[in-house]
């Protein structure tokens, strides 16, 4: 399953910030220097869809805040109900 995510660092916290379009925005503390926010962002996720961060990879948008990430280990219906748990949007 792939996942298009736009990501916003430096925030006062990691959360889903709601979804825009076909798109997941999600909000970071990490900042935008040598990679944290990419490490950042697949840890939340895995996190978040109760997956083994190996099962999270990000394809596209390694230096944009627009992103492509596949996950694998979970159903399209289980990624939503998981994001969007306890999400504020």
């Amino acid at each position: 399953m792939a996942l298009r995510v736009r990501v916003q660092p430096r925030t006062a916290r990691d959360e889903i910030a709601g979804i825009v379009g076909d798109m997941i925005r999600v909000r970071l503390a990490a900042p935008p220097v040598d990679g944290a926010a990419n490490q950042a962002l697949v840890r939340f996720l895995a996190s978040r869809l109760q997956v083994a961060v190996s099962a999270v990879t990000l394809v596209r948008g390694h230096n944009g805040r627009n992103k492509v990430v596949t996950v694998t280990g979970v159903s399209e219906r289980q990624a939503t109900e998981r994001l969007l748990a306890d999400s504020d949007s």
